[in-house]
């Protein structure tokens, strides 16, 4: 008799992953610039998740906690990706990276810009204006106070509108949403650095 409490909670599982999947590797995407490697976050989330969906089903908001997985699967890859950088450079002479065709206009891309800023930055940028997320559900997904939210994305907006030298960052953080969906930059972002790099704040 216990298999129909295990089969119910395999059909919601399921139906969550259709719902979501999608949603969260966009979210991996933005948070970490790797395109190549946004579903496989993903899909080490939701496995996750399913490991205690007892606890996620149970949550407020499962949407919430999923996004927060996420973020801290995100934030281990950076740290992981800078400390590995760091050895390398030790045995390799440095050197200045540049793009081999920049900009002439001095126009920094939107995902370049976000790599450079501190993870929380960036994380609460991508949740508020990429996903639309109230502030309110951008602090339960990253687990800090709504303060902390409001003041974080003030300044990284600040930094970016400073970086992207134009006051419509909202429309174009958004607009980043559909370009990892589609993947039209993964290419431009692997032949740069390799991923978000941006101090792990």
């Amino acid at each position: 008799m216990g298999t129909v409490v295990d089969d119910t909670a395999s059909v919601e599982f399921h139906a969550f992953f259709e719902r979501h999947y999608a949603e969260l590797s966009r979210l991996a995407h933005l948070l970490t610039g790797e395109a190549d490697t946004a579903d496989d976050l993903a899909a080490d989330a939701l496995l996750a998740l399913w490991h205690r969906w007892d606890r996620v089903r149970a949550a407020d908001h499962p949407v919430a906690y999923a996004r927060g997985v996420v973020a801290n699967l995100a934030r281990t890859r950076i740290r992981g990706a800078v400390r590995e950088r760091r050895r390398i450079a030790l045995f390799w002479s440095q050197r200045e990276e540049r793009t081999e065709n920049p900009d002439v206009a001095g126009v920094v891309d939107v995902q370049e810009a976000l790599r450079r800023l501190p993870f929380r930055k960036r994380a609460c940028v991508v949740l508020r204006h990429a996903f639309d997320l109230s502030e309110k559900d951008t602090a339960l997904a990253l687990g800090v106070s709504v303060g902390t939210v409001k003041s974080q994305t003030s300044k990284a907006m600040a930094e970016l509108q400073r970086l992207l030298g134009t006051r419509e960052v909202p429309q174009r953080v958004h607009a980043a949403v559909g370009t990892a969906a589609r993947g039209d930059t993964a290419a431009g972002v692997r032949k740069r650095s390799g991923g978000a790099e941006g101090r792990d704040r």
